[in-house]
């Protein structure tokens, strides 16, 4: 059990039977009355906010997460199966798990897997993944003024919007917490 005093920003803790991590939090001394700490704690499973107000030196539970490197290997169904790169043991996870990263999943990527007492609850992707585009409009040579750009579906199913001189085939970088376009890879 931990209380108020011991919050730090990414701390995973149990409320309500959910597991949240901290986002920030300040404590708050008023000139009348009790001292006490808002918050703001992210679901790790569904990935909503909620802002929290606790008293202080409230305690409540720790939820002790282990991050493992993992390979995503293929699905079958609705279950994604993933590899532990380290025991080689493999994991089938729902599709819910991933949540809206599963559209840049593609075979033999490595994925962190979120671990609470030996079950995968959270599957996060890399940052920034490179893909190759399976499907765009025409190249648009010389409308570069208006700055736009056109949309393109991935090798994976995602659509994105890319400049005009992407073409079908070229590798492209893209963010994922952002669902954009950063960079054409060579």
């Amino acid at each position: 059990m931990i209380d108020t005093s011991d919050f730090k920003n990414g701390l995973s803790i149990i409320v309500d039977g959910e597991i949240y991590t901290i986002v920030e939090f300040q404590h708050v001394k008023p000139g009348k009355g009790g001292a006490f700490v808002r918050s703001k704690l992210k679901n790790v499973k569904t990935g909503a906010t909620i802002d929290k107000t606790w008293r202080a030196g409230e305690r409540m539970e720790q939820a002790v997460l282990e991050r493992r490197t993992m390979q995503y290997l293929y699905s079958m169904d609705d279950e994604y199966h993933l590899m532990d790169m380290e025991t080689f043991d493999q994991y089938a996870v729902r599709r819910e798990v991933f949540g809206d990263a599963i559209k840049y999943l593609k075979e033999n990527q490595e994925v962190q897997a979120l671990m609470y007492e030996g079950n995968i609850i959270g599957v996060e992707l890399p940052f920034t993944v490179e893909l190759e585009i399976a499907e765009t409009g025409a190249n648009m040579k010389g409308d570069t003024a208006s700055g736009g750009g056109k949309p393109a579906t991935l090798e994976t199913g995602a659509v994105i919007t890319v400049p005009f001189f992407i073409e079908i085939g070229d590798k492209v970088k893209v963010d994922t917490r952002t669902d954009t376009y950063l960079e054409r890879v060579k």
